[in-house]
């Protein structure tokens, strides 16, 4: 089947995308590698923020600063006041979708405050909005007619002279290779945060696949060593314990009982100071018995439940004990304004890099940036199918693809793909995570280069090509093994400590690395680390530091 456009990812920015791009007379597709209702964006539970009267341009301004020196100095202000500009006719557009929103006495939406937040800016729908607004956009999309091919693995894009012409994949239900015809494409698979398996509150399929993708396409990354480390997972199961807990009032304290750090400071400075604390030998909870029962069961609904269920911790009267876990990826394909430098492909969300967050992303602009750039991208993709043809597809694509997944049928392996997973999650996380030194990234790198060329010898022990849960699994694993790779070399380029990235070897900012870092995978396993050749980019950033 061939679409006008086909949007890949079924989270908020790719049903905000298909939304925008469909009319009454053209064919939009969501390609989904699960079910629709499995995303990131899903789970995302403290909220949109927002500036909710578009004349108040102090107050939106002060959102503009506050995303702004979140991102240490690498945001890029262009997609930053895009952003916070439209938050209040996103809102409201949300709100026609029956989103419904939190509000007051008088009736008017609430906001709550986050971390990193000069005002209250945080709207939401108790500590569930990001699957309230999910569950709004799928409903909008299904009544507009837009197509969703679920459980389909994306496996690579086709292009024609550098220009997009389609999309293959891999159907699960039958292990069929199948190609996508499409004039435009937008690709909207979220992060890579799952890479980091045990360790992450990403369901460990977030692996980075459109990212590696993208790669094997010719595109750059950009900021892949920016990985944001949420403070507060529950310390047994990884569960994330939203932000609004602490915006809400809860405190975080240690064994001796002890407050250790402003609950709304900055990701990045939280999860710094929680780890200092566990390397101590401290245990780190959070502490909410001081609030009512009825605030927690009212603000709080899911998290009460969730710590009940998965721990027994009844948190009205008991505290919860936390850790840092991966969260949020602020790196991702490299893009102006949602365009990549692949002609009629856009990206946007999670899996994009606008350069919004830079090196830490405030908390309650996920939601928001998902949004605002899946509109963007839509209406894009939209505008340029109107004016372009179908592209021939070369089918030597898909002859490679059908090859490659044939041979994982083939032969029998000694190797347990699900050890390997396990193995790098413990491996990027120790050495890769929050505290990073040359040595330990020489050696994350040294393991998954090892990994990666064991990765080739896997091969499906069950031989049955119907809903094959060996086959993705290990298409993943080479996936997330090529990420990772692009994360160490890009972490190991940044010789100093900014935002969520921390070189214990290097713990000052350097003005030096004032800019992004780009990687290209020029060939199999070889990869181009550069930093971003814009001369007059620090000194910019420099002078708007210094105002805000």
């Amino acid at each position: 089947m061939i679409y006008d456009v086909i949007v890949v990812g079924g989270g908020v920015a790719g049903l905000m995308a298909a939304i925008e791009a469909k009319t009454q007379t053209n064919k939009v597709a969501i390609i989904t590698k699960g079910n629709i209702f499995k995303s990131n964006s899903s789970m995302a539970s403290g909220g949109i923020n927002a500036v909710l009267d578009s004349n108040d341009k102090e107050a939106i301004q002060s959102h503009i600063n506050d995303t702004y020196k979140s991102s240490k100095g690498l945001g890029d202000l262009k997609s930053i006041t895009y952003m916070c500009n439209q938050a209040s006719e996103i809102i409201s557009k949300l709100i026609s979708f029956g989103v419904p929103f939190d509000r007051d006495e008088k009736g008017d939406i609430s906001q709550r405050p986050f971390g990193g937040a000069g005002i209250n800016r945080t709207c939401y729908v108790g500590d569930k909005t990001g699957s309230a607004i999910t569950q709004a956009l799928i409903k909008k999309a299904k009544s507009l007619g837009i197509t969703f091919l679920v459980n389909r693995y994306v496996l690579n894009l086709t292009t024609h002279e550098k220009t997009i012409s389609g999309v293959t994949v891999l159907r699960r239900s039958d292990s069929m290779v199948i190609v996508h015809p499409a004039k435009a494409i937008v690709l909207a698979g979220g992060g890579y945060a799952g890479i980091f398996r045990g360790n992450s509150t990403n369901a460990q399929d977030y692996t980075g696949d459109l990212l590696a993708v993208c790669l094997r396409a010719g595109l750059s990354l950009k900021d892949m060593e920016f990985i944001q480390f949420h403070p507060t997972g529950i310390a047994k199961t990884n569960y994330l314990v939203t932000e609004a807990a602490r915006g809400e009032g809860g405190y975080l304290i240690n064994s001796d009982g002890e407050r250790f750090v402003n609950e709304l400071e900055t990701r990045d400075k939280i999860a710094k100071a929680i780890l200092e604390q566990k390397q101590k030998g401290h245990k780190v909870f959070i502490d909410l018995r001081h609030l009512p029962l009825e605030k927690i069961e009212t603000k709080l609904p899911s998290l009460y439940s969730v710590a009940y269920n998965q721990v027994g911790v009844n948190l009205s009267k008991d505290l919860l004990e936390i850790k840092p876990v991966a969260h949020y990826t602020m790196g991702g394909v490299e893009t102006n304004m949602t365009k990549t430098k692949i002609k009629g492909l856009y990206a946007c969300g999670e899996m994009a890099c606008e350069g919004l967050h830079g090196a830490n992303r405030l908390g309650g602009n996920s939601l928001l940036e998902g949004t605002v750039f899946g509109e963007l991208a839509g209406k894009k993709a939209l505008e340029y199918s109107k004016k372009t043809d179908f592209l021939p597809v070369d089918y030597n694509y898909v002859i490679k693809d059908i090859e490659n997944i044939d041979k994982l049928f083939e032969g029998d392996t000694s190797k347990n793909f699900n050890a390997i997973r396990i193995s790098l999650g413990n491996s990027m996380f120790n050495d890769v995570g929050i505290l990073r030194t040359k040595e330990s990234l020489i050696r994350a790198f040294d393991y998954a280069k090892y990994l990666r060329n064991q990765s080739y010898s896997l091969h499906c022990i069950n031989k049955e090509k119907r809903n094959n849960v060996e086959l993705v699994s290990i298409l993943e694993l080479r996936n997330a093994l090529e990420v990772a790779e692009a994360i160490i070399l890009s972490a190991k380029k940044r010789k100093e400590s900014r935002g969520s990235h921390h070189r214990k070897d290097f713990p000052k900012t350097d003005e030096s690395y004032s800019k992004s870092i780009l990687i290209k995978e020029f060939q199999k396993g070889f990869f181009k680390v550069e930093l971003e050749d814009k001369s007059f980019l620090s000194t910019v950033r420099n002078l708007i530091i210094n105002k805000v």
